[in-house]
């Protein structure tokens, strides 16, 4: 069932890229994809997994009927609690189950391929580098990063632009979000820092200076546009955005 099954990761750096692969096609569901995740988990069906390849891609399905598994399975039954709880915590809940379910496959790879100390330590900190499921699912990651940048500082002048959208490739635009006033000021150098260390909502990977990226004006979390599906063109013409998970809480809020 699951596509990691049909190739073994050996090497520390292939189980991370293993590891990397499935994160993001689970955030992918749980983020930019998550209309169509909410609709496939119908609580009226059988027990469901949340399942992340490694070729970014997600899917919902029935557990293996293997026993024991190929791999690790994920957690049973995330369907049984969708209607149960907020959308968000349940899509928080699934973040978390996710998390663990990422670390024991890469561990699995790790124990069936003979991994030293050296090489779980090297493992672990490399998936450690990356914000976690849950971090990304909840904008937490984005949080911590702006609380590590928020040191303040004495010699400040204001940079930002009030645009919403970012262009990339842009010189002059800024980090664009609304903060409080307290962190308006920082040094031009400090700004450009913060690009490096802002993170896409959808996918969770870091900005790049030749990337578009835009700013949900419901959640204020950033996205690619690539990840979201909208070009500089049609934000242009987009006077209030929101992004995929913010549209579709909309679309289900219940009186």
């Amino acid at each position: 069932m699951d596509g990691g099954g049909q190739y073994n990761p050996r090497t520390v750096e292939e189980v991370f890229r293993d590891f990397k692969g499935r994160r993001a096609g689970m955030i992918k569901a749980l983020t930019s994809d998550v209309e169509e995740f909410y609709q496939q988990c119908d609580p009226e069906k059988e027990n469901l997994c949340l399942y992340g390849f490694p070729s970014e891609q997600w899917e919902v399905n029935l557990p293996a009927e293997e026993v024991p598994p190929e791999l690790p399975e994920p957690a049973l039954g995330i369907n049984f609690a969708r209607d149960g709880m907020q959308e968000k915590d349940w899509l928080s809940l699934v973040a978390v189950h996710s998390d663990a379910w990422l670390l024991s496959v890469a561990f699995y790879f790790g124990a069936r391929f003979g991994f030293d100390k050296a090489d779980r330590k090297r493992l672990f900190n490399m998936i450690n580098d990356l914000p976690t499921v849950f971090e990304v699912v909840t904008g937490a990651a984005k949080k911590q990063q702006k609380e590590k940048l928020s040191v303040p500082n004495n010699s400040g002048n204001k940079s930002k632009s009030n645009s919403k959208v970012e262009h990339g490739s842009d010189s002059q635009g800024k980090f664009s979000k609304p903060q409080p006033k307290d962190e308006e000021e920082g040094l031009d150098e400090e700004d450009e820092d913060e690009h490096g260390e802002t993170l896409c909502g959808a996918c969770g990977e870091n900005y790049a200076s030749d990337e578009f990226w835009i700013c949900c004006d419901i959640c204020e979390k950033w996205f690619h546009g690539k990840c979201v599906k909208i070009t500089p063109a049609r934000a242009e013409h987009i006077k209030q955005y929101k992004c995929p998970s913010c549209s579709g809480s909309n679309k289900r809020a219940r009186p």
